[in-house]
């Protein structure tokens, strides 16, 4: 197994040796007593498929490795159809640990661990391109020209280049987002572009590009001017519509700093003014990081002390309900306290019912689940800090083998 790069590399169709697959799937040191072997092999294919298709997907790899059948039915067609039809995977977390390399480590929050095996990532150059997903597909494009855009698949490593999206060819903030459609595998990807009018402050001009999968073209849905406001860089698509932040720029109050776009990407034509979409975020923000959880719209945020916004305070999670913004949770101080010196700005994404949490100082990882309100550590990152300056950032993206670009 020596010189082998890529994780994917153990799902595939040449047989290896169980050993082989210990450097990427490597058991927790607990729980590895012997126990009572029970064989599956009794079972018919189509039930044993069933079976294995709940597995989390590091055992799938493992099951894999058992005997040439079990082989033979991860490696299936209908194997991999049946994972389309079983519960969502939890979105594992990727953490780059360079930002020069495009790859780190992943962690699992099925199995609590993460994959000391460094995940080589395809398309992406650097660690500071803009980075979207949803449902097993990650969107990468480039932070230079802006231009350069991919679609792949981080465990099976199958990818495909989008052509470049009109629009401007420069722009001074740019989001992007990405929907997959869970039954059809097709999937949008929108691009928010944001310019300055030249010599003009308050006035910047915002274009929306949509590209669509089933015809394989973009299109530039919208172009206006706003006054007052400017995109950023943050952006989702839920439930059919592109959310994104605006900044405002005609030196409001700190209340006033931020506010939400949701884009109708259906029915783009009929609903005028981007204005007339505003909704207002009523705190003041040292930074926001949306994203969609089950198709409903939350927003990570660092909150601002009241006579310095731009100092952050805690951070709160909230959820859009009825166009208002609900506080569904905030950050136990001693959690905060856990990362140590915490800058005003931070990574932090989700998907399923997770939010994952992290300083751009360092690689602890901060798990909120959702549903059960609970706040967590990750196990410690296999990588440290290296030099005082090392700079840690990270995306979260659902584990899948059945889904492709």
């Amino acid at each position: 197994m020596a010189g082998e790069t890529s994780w994917i590399s153990h799902y595939d169709d040449r047989q290896r040796e169980t050993g082989a697959f210990d450097s990427f799937l490597e058991l927790g040191e607990e729980g590895e007593k012997e126990a009572t072997a029970v064989s599956l092999d009794v079972l018919p294919d189509d039930l044993l498929e069933r079976i294995l298709a709940y597995l989390p997907i590091a055992s799938i790899f493992r099951a894999g490795c058992v005997s040439k059948r079990w082989h033979e039915i991860v490696n299936s067609e209908r194997f991999v159809w049946n994972l389309s039809h079983v519960l969502p995977q939890k979105p594992w977390y990727f953490m780059f640990t360079s930002s020069d390399e495009p790859d780190g480590y992943a962690f699992d929050p099925v199995l609590r661990k993460w994959y000391r095996y460094r995940i080589e990532l395809p398309c992406i150059g650097t660690s500071n391109w803009f980075i979207a997903s949803s449902y097993g597909m990650v969107c990468f494009m480039d932070n230079d020209s802006r231009s350069e855009i991919c679609i792949c698949n981080p465990i099976t490593k199958t990818y495909r280049k989008l052509e470049e999206p009109p629009g401007l060819k420069v722009s001074d903030y740019s989001a992007l987002a990405i929907s997959v459609n869970r039954e059809s595998h097709c999937y949008t990807v929108a691009i928010v572009k944001s310019k300055q009018v030249p010599e003009n402050f308050v006035q910047w001009d915002i274009s929306i590009h949509l590209y669509n999968s089933e015809n394989a073209t973009w299109v530039t849905s919208l172009t206006e001017v706003l006054m007052g406001w400017r995109g950023g860089n943050e952006s989702v698509i839920c439930n059919g519509m592109l959310c994104f932040l605006v900044y405002s720029t005609g030196g409001g109050q700190p209340v006033n700093r931020h506010a939400l776009i949701a884009y109708n990407m259906s029915n783009h034509s009929s609903q005028g003014s981007l204005t007339r979409n505003f909704i207002p975020v009523p705190f003041s923000l040292t930074c926001g990081r949306l994203m969609n959880l089950k198709e409903k719209l939350v927003m990570v945020g660092g909150i601002g002390k009241p006579d310095r916004p731009d100092i952050i305070k805690g951070i709160g999670i909230w959820l859009l309900k009825d166009k208002k913004w609900e506080e569904i949770a905030r950050m136990p101080h001693k959690f905060f306290q856990g990362f140590g010196e915490f800058d005003d700005v931070f990574a932090s994404s989700g998907a399923d019912d997770l939010i994952y949490i992290q300083s751009y100082g360092g690689p602890a990882l901060l798990i909120f689940d959702v549903n059960h309100k609970q706040w967590k550590w990750s196990q410690k990152c296999p990588v440290g800090k290296r030099f005082p300056l090392q700079l840690f950032t990270g995306f979260c993206f659902e584990a899948r083998l059945e889904i492709a670009p």
